[in-house]
């Protein structure tokens, strides 16, 4: 079996085993789905060191870049005169996927282990975790346009219960937010995919064809199609490929999420619990942010080219904005998801340059932020598992009472601020190299906006170091008084086994970047290049 293939399937088939096991055995129900988890996590970290650099585009299919790939013919369709339907069941990744697997499947683990405070119904929360881990191990996998959208869809259904059924006392809301926000951009993908698939034909088959390889090559589209390159066709009397790039744009920015499309995520974060929580900001994020680079940028570059100050712009305001958000927040997880917002601009202002130096960044910024907004996550976990309170004004002195919790507190603080010698200076230096560089490579990104991102780690500077002195240090002063105390009791073995892996990893990328540039390197050059980029 292949081994992406195995990947995808491995909480599938741990899933079962939970499912089909009696309620009376819910204690093995969380250790169970960590083993599904550290299964995953071994094959990710072999796929990695067993990923060959050095690939590069050639040949017709642009295929020689991805590596373990699989394509099996799934569904067939004879339509008559208008020719055969095929859908392939084809994975494969490349550089672009390999750094965010390997984040993804650590991220999964931490997640598994939050979930041991879950109480309640275990059984279906371990299920709906599980096919939700598939989802997104499928999503990252994807060469197929219908088996990336069905994936991409996947991850809804078991997010909206994880949500709205453990979490806070206003879930039913904000579970109902979060489903129709993501589907009101998904339901337009649909039918944007459904018109590339009529455009693109396989070369070898003659067929129609879902390969998002193929539909990044412009020779395969029949000249007359909708999303034709030479055709000039339109829609309500915009251009197709406009109108085409725009919808998917939307549907991933409202996961990334781009200002203004953004107000579902603060709600989210505050109702789920902390798994979902990190699962949310750690993952989901960077769904949208590979969506935007692998089917926006890779499928319609001159869309991207012609409207790559737009993208810009959009980075700069959701830096800004979502730092100056994070600033005025008095609850703990809101003011990391409104900082989720900021970093995650970074990314779209590095995809905007479309330099080689901002890609490269874009992607350092997801692996970062996905590490390092899981351990904030957990972290704002952990005090509210005690105290079942998130005021930041409600506590004080902590560092006195927890001096174990406050060093990984400082630790995460400190590298998600961009403090050098962590990840995210690396990802944010190289996003805002991109963008100082665009203006003299491509003329794309003017300097303002390299300068006012700037801006942007400046104010988390501000949020995070003020959070810190609120909360940590100066006099014990806590809301519950004496309860508190006696509840806030400093980490446990679990929890600084959880911590400890992080903050060494955003700290080991931080002083080795190679472990993530060495391997996206290569498919970052040979994607710009490819799209006719510089």
């Amino acid at each position: 079996m292949n081994v992406l293939t195995l990947l995808i399937l491995t909480p599938v088939l741990f899933g079962f085993i939970v499912a089909l096991l009696p309620s009376e055995w819910r204690s093995s129900f969380k250790f169970i789905t960590l083993l599904a988890t550290l299964v995953q996590l071994g094959l990710s970290i072999w796929i990695y060191c067993d990923f060959k650099t050095g690939a590069s585009f050639a040949g017709v299919n642009h295929e020689d870049q991805f590596q373990f790939m699989q394509k099996l013919p799934w569904i067939n369709l004879d339509l008559g005169s208008l020719g055969k339907m095929q859908i392939d069941y084809f994975v494969g990744i490349d550089g672009l996927s390999i750094a965010l697997l390997v984040m993804t499947s650590f991220v999964l683990v931490v997640a598994a282990l939050a979930s041991w405070e879950i109480k309640s119904n275990l059984k279906g929360f371990f299920v709906l975790f599980l096919i939700l881990d598939m989802a997104v191990m499928g999503v990252f996998c994807s060469l197929d346009f219908f088996l990336f959208y069905i994936f991409y869809e996947l991850m809804l259904l078991p997010l909206y219960f994880l949500i709205g059924m453990w979490g806070g006392a206003r879930r039913e809301y904000a579970a109902i937010k979060f489903f129709l926000y993501t589907l009101f951009g998904s339901v337009f993908m649909l039918l944007i995919m459904i018109g590339l698939y009529l455009s693109v034909k396989d070369p070898a088959t003659g067929n129609h064809t879902f390969n998002i390889i193929q539909m990044m090559n412009p020779a395969n589209y029949d000249a007359g199609s909708v999303f034709s390159v030479l055709s000039h066709q339109t829609i309500l009397g915009l251009p197709a490929r406009a109108v085409g790039f725009v919808i998917l744009f939307i549907a991933f920015a409202i996961k990334v999420p781009v200002v203004p499309l953004h107000t579902w995520l603060p709600d989210a974060h505050v109702e789920a619990p902390t798994p979902v929580s990190i699962i949310l900001a750690g993952i989901l994020l960077k769904v949208g942010g590979y969506g935007i680079i692998r089917i926006c940028v890779g499928i319609f570059p001159e869309i991207a080219h012609a409207d790559a100050y737009w993208l810009g712009l959009l980075g700069v305001i959701s830096i800004i904005y979502g730092a100056l958000n994070a600033l005025a927040q008095q609850d703990l997880k809101r003011m990391i998801a409104y900082s989720s917002v900021s970093h995650m601009g970074f990314v779209l202002l590095g995809i905007a340059s479309l330099t080689t130096e901002g890609l490269s960044g874009a992607v350092m910024q997801m692996v970062s932020h996905g590490f390092l907004s899981t351990m904030l996550f957990f972290l704002a976990g952990v005090v509210y598992n005690r105290v079942h309170d998130r005021g930041i004004n409600h506590f004080r002195g902590l560092a006195s009472i927890m001096p174990k919790y406050t060093a990984f507190v400082v630790v995460a603080f400190f590298a998600s601020l961009g403090l050098p010698g962590f990840s995210a200076f690396i990802g944010e230096a190289f996003s805002l190299t991109g963008a100082f560089k665009s203006h003299s490579t491509n003329g794309l990104l003017p300097y303002w906006m390299a300068a006012c991102a700037s801006l942007g780690i400046l104010l988390g500077a501000a949020y995070f170091l003020w959070t810190l002195q609120r909360m940590f240090f100066g006099t014990v002063n806590l809301k519950g008084g004496s309860v508190w105390k006696t509840a806030l009791v400093d980490l446990n073995l679990r929890e600084k086994l959880t911590l400890l892996p992080l903050a060494l990893i955003v700290l080991i990328l931080g002083v080795m970047p190679s472990l993530v540039f060495d391997k996206i390197n290569e498919s970052v050059v040979t994607f710009i290049q490819f799209l006719g980029f510089k």
